[in-house]
């Protein structure tokens, strides 16, 4: 089970608030917790209030730290509904998968790139679905991959769709995250333009095998995981086209189609996870570069300095 942007499933109700009870039954606080697990409060919180997801090696961190094996906290009744009473959950601004920030309260830096923090079933869902597409893959095949029986895996996921909107929605979220604090660093259009398109190029690269299920497994999904999905695409293309429509009132863009140009620009960015790979010629951060120019070149621009000589 996996934070995908926003929790609140049934599923993580249930095994939230299995985790508070079996917390409380051992008399230990959530700051005690949290302290043991090396987490904040306010994680621990959000976990026991189905509010984000669970992994299985967090579980099983957990289950340490109480004495008490997975199965036995998988096997507490438990009330979803029953509310947390613990402080941690007063917090008015608890943190979560779509605004996460660094320990300083900065945002974190949207060029850099650390490895997905998928946990064992969502990694090996994934890995099958590169390997032989949504529609080959079965909830079988991905139990094996992370040595899970079908049954254990279910505690997890509850469904092969389950796991590949979980994929998308963390892609997603992690895309529009960065796509909004890269966009933020801009003084004008072109240069919160040219920050989009730098961010779109390093996210395809970087997180190709992300960008390579979005592309090729959108008909996959249930038309209601669709909509979610394809509503998240439609404002990482707005946030270009914004930009796109204030630099050509400012003159700097004199592209006289900049409403198709704008797509073709995002859809140039979205297609390098069928072309690039890390060990070619090109570093994810040169491509970035060059695609830049690219966009702007496209786009006709001209600076002021061109406009007014002199």
């Amino acid at each position: 089970m996996t934070a995908a942007g926003g929790g609140g499933r049934p599923a993580d109700a249930t095994l939230g608030a299995q985790v508070r009870a079996a917390r409380m039954a051992q008399k230990i606080s959530l700051r005690a917790l949290s302290h043991r697990l090396g987490v904040s409060p306010a994680t621990v919180s959000q976990i026991e209030n189905g509010r984000t997801g669970l992994s299985v090696v967090r579980l099983g961190q957990i289950a340490d730290v109480l004495n008490l094996t997975v199965p036995q906290i998988l096997d507490i009744v438990v009330d979803p509904e029953a509310p947390d009473v613990s402080p941690a959950s007063a917090s008015p601004h608890p943190p979560s998968a779509a605004h996460s920030t660094a320990e300083n309260g900065d945002p974190p830096d949207w060029r850099t790139y650390a490895p997905l923090d998928f946990d064992p079933v969502l990694r090996a869902a994934l890995e099958e679905i590169l390997e032989i597409g949504y529609h080959g893959a079965t909830v079988r095949g991905i139990a094996s991959r992370c040595d899970l029986s079908v049954s254990g895996l279910y505690h997890y996921y509850t469904s092969k769709q389950h796991m590949l909107l979980t994929i998308l929605d963390r892609t997603m979220t992690e895309l529009l995250q960065r796509a909004e604090t890269a966009r933020s660093e801009g003084r004008d259009p072109v240069e919160r333009f040219s920050l989009l398109i730098e961010h779109l190029a390093l996210f395809h690269t970087h997180r190709r095998e992300l960008g390579f299920v979005g592309a090729s497994e959108m008909r996959s999904l249930d038309t209601e995981n669709r909509i979610k999905i394809a509503t998240m695409r439609t404002r990482q293309q707005r946030m270009v086209d914004e930009e796109v429509e204030a630099a050509v009132r400012d003159g700097q863009f004199r592209n006289d189609h900049p409403h198709e140009a704008s797509r073709a620009v995002v859809t140039m960015c979205t297609a390098l996870p069928n072309w690039w790979r890390p060990d070619g010629p090109l570093s994810a951060e040169r491509v970035a570069q060059q695609y830049v120019g690219f966009a702007l070149d496209l786009m006709q621009y001209r600076s002021v300095a061109a406009r007014f000589p002199g």
